[in-house]
């Protein structure tokens, strides 16, 4: 009886490792998109997508627009890179399943002036958490 309870101990020390491991992996793809995003880091900022990932994300004239991460990259390109923009982000919650993941990342602008939700869905692709597509709305009361 103790030998089983040694193996059931062990499998599942074995498969709690691999879901912090998973964890830790989709949340290195989304500190990436949150750093590149927050220091005008365009190329980490890029790393965290996959090349043909979708960005369905209303625009400032309030048209919804689908982007890819170039375009939204684009965004940054102007902020000094390495310099801090104001955009404070953090994980709120990852699910996994299997080799697909979402997330949910909260990104607040300077002093909370304003705030999103951004919704992602990631993919392992080759070993590698990327983000295929996000969406997110502004939760704040933004002026009318």
């Amino acid at each position: 009886m103790k030998q089983y309870i040694f193996i059931f101990i062990t499998l599942f020390a074995i498969q709690l490792s691999n879901a912090q491991s998973e964890h830790a992996s989709v949340e290195k793809t989304l500190q990436n998109y949150i750093h590149g995003s927050s220091y005008n880091e365009l190329e980490q900022l890029k790393s965290a997508f996959t090349e043909n990932a979708t960005l369905y994300l209303t625009g400032r004239d309030k048209s919804f627009k689908r982007y890819t991460p170039n375009e939204y990259a684009g965004f940054f390109k102007n902020g000094e890179k390495g310099k801090f923009n104001g955009r404070d982000g953090k994980v709120l919650a990852i699910e996994i399943v299997n080799d697909i993941a979402w997330a949910k990342v909260e990104i607040a602008g300077p002093e909370r002036s304003w705030v999103y939700i951004d919704l992602f869905l990631l993919k392992k692709i080759d070993n590698e958490w990327k983000i295929i597509s996000k969406t997110a709305t502004r939760t704040d009361n933004p002026k009318k």
